[in-house]
């Protein structure tokens, strides 16, 4: 089940980002920009939604609705839960609430350092834009027009 995080969630929420980015500390040589949000934060605002099942969080969305689209801030998928399509159904989900919003466009970033993501993003319709130095990360930008 996907639903609005809640106060609750703030430490599972914490504790998926550190477990889903340690791996790419090495490739970065600093921790992702995910892991630096203050995500108690977020939830307060509104912004992100969990992948609940049996009571447990093991899945995370950050979306920031915007003028022109739906930014997708981050998606992350407990390590013990991946490889069961749960990512590709939080992508799926960020799409349909673009589309319940009334924006034809979904954006997102990611670090050139995640390579699988790179990939995944564009099985799934996402085409690079630009690439920029933002934050001090080197990052990839994508969008996927909802109509296409």
């Amino acid at each position: 089940m996907i639903r609005p995080a809640t106060a609750h969630d703030v430490a599972p929420v914490q504790a998926l980002i550190e477990a889903a980015y340690a791996l790419y500390i090495p490739r970065i040589g600093a921790k992702p920009g995910p892991m630096l949000e203050d995500y108690a934060a977020l939830i307060a605002q509104g912004r992100v939604e969990v992948f609940e099942e049996q009571g447990q969080v093991l899945g995370v969305l950050v979306l920031i609705a915007q003028a022109d689209g739906l930014l997708l801030d981050n998606v992350a998928v407990s390590p013990a839960a991946q490889g069961r399509g749960l990512g590709r159904q939080l992508m799926a989900h960020a799409e349909a609430r673009a589309r319940q919003l009334g924006l034809e466009v979904v954006r997102l970033y990611t670090n050139e350092a995640m390579s699988e993501n790179l990939g995944l993003y564009e099985r799934l319709g996402y085409r690079e834009t630009h690439r920029a130095v933002q934050a001090g990360f080197r990052r990839v930008f994508m969008e996927k027009r909802l109509g296409d």
